[in-house]
């Protein structure tokens, strides 16, 4: 295993940082992460335990990504990027909420937002929904083997469509900043896919209705979404049954919560 690093063999090393004051905060299972503060400026400092693998992209892949998206007013610059440490600038900004997403005038900006991110050049990467399921089913303890056939059974049936473009795919409203223009944060997912899986991560994360599903297509598609709806559930499944197989492998998962995902699940996809 690669030995850990710390922020005080890291900061003196990046160039304008030395001396900065540093705030630990929530990461996740395979980072830790530090919020710097110097001469009234703010940066986000991840440092990896290892190397990143699928289905995350690795650090450096991510910056590529993300740094497009910056030049394009969609994403904070990144200042330094490695195999396992990444420096974003911070982006000032309110997190978004649920709550957010039954406005309509939250959901026109959204749509136009979401139509700038997938204009952005193609990554090169293709979404590899077959690859992340084998290895989260890899990780799963005492699997329900009834709810993971149902799951790779939807991930299998759906096929990535010939308009591949740069999509997020991880957009729950937690990533989604007003900073007051939105911008949108964690592209560890970033790659090219089927657009559709950027609107139903947000229609399905936060159990849209169908009406807001709808306004969202509309908005997205200038008044002709209803044509692509059937699409967005056919995603919409998609991302719910890769959801509920990421949730079943982590340890730290609620086993209350893993449980009425797969209830959804299971009205959902069977």
């Amino acid at each position: 295993m690669t030995a850990a690093m710390s922020p005080d063999e890291i900061i003196p090393d990046l160039t304008d940082w030395q001396g900065a004051t540093r705030t630990e905060l929530a990461g996740g299972l395979t980072n830790h992460t530090w919020l710097l503060e110097k001469d009234g400026r703010k940066a986000v400092l991840k440092i990896d335990e290892e190397p990143r693998k699928a289905p995350f992209n690795d650090r450096l892949a991510e910056a590529e990504v993300q740094t497009a998206a910056a030049q394009a007013g969609l994403a904070s610059p990144v200042l330094f990027a490695d195999r396992r440490i990444y420096l974003t600038e911070y982006v000032e900004g309110a997190a978004w909420n649920p709550a957010d997403l039954d406005k309509e005038s939250r959901i026109e900006q959204l749509a136009s937002a979401l139509r700038r991110l997938h204009s952005l050049p193609q990554t090169g990467r293709s979404f590899d929904a077959r690859g992340a399921a084998k290895l989260y089913v890899q990780d799963i303890e005492n699997p329900d083997k009834k709810l993971i056939a149902t799951c790779l059974g939807v991930i299998k049936k759906v096929r990535l469509p010939n308009y591949l473009c740069c999509c997020h795919n991880d957009l729950v409203a937690e990533n989604i900043i007003a900073s007051p223009d939105l911008k949108f944060l964690d592209w560890e997912y970033a790659c090219d896919n089927n657009p559709l899986f950027d609107l139903a991560t947000i229609v399905e994360h936060h159990e849209l209705s169908e009406v807001h599903a709808r306004a969202l297509l509309d908005a997205y598609f200038d008044g002709s979404g209803e044509s692509w709806y059937p699409q967005l559930v056919e995603q919409q499944q998609l991302y719910l049954a890769l959801l509920w197989l990421w949730l079943a492998s982590r340890p730290d998962s609620s086993a209350k919560v893993v449980k009425q995902l797969g209830e959804r699940v299971a009205t959902s996809c069977s």
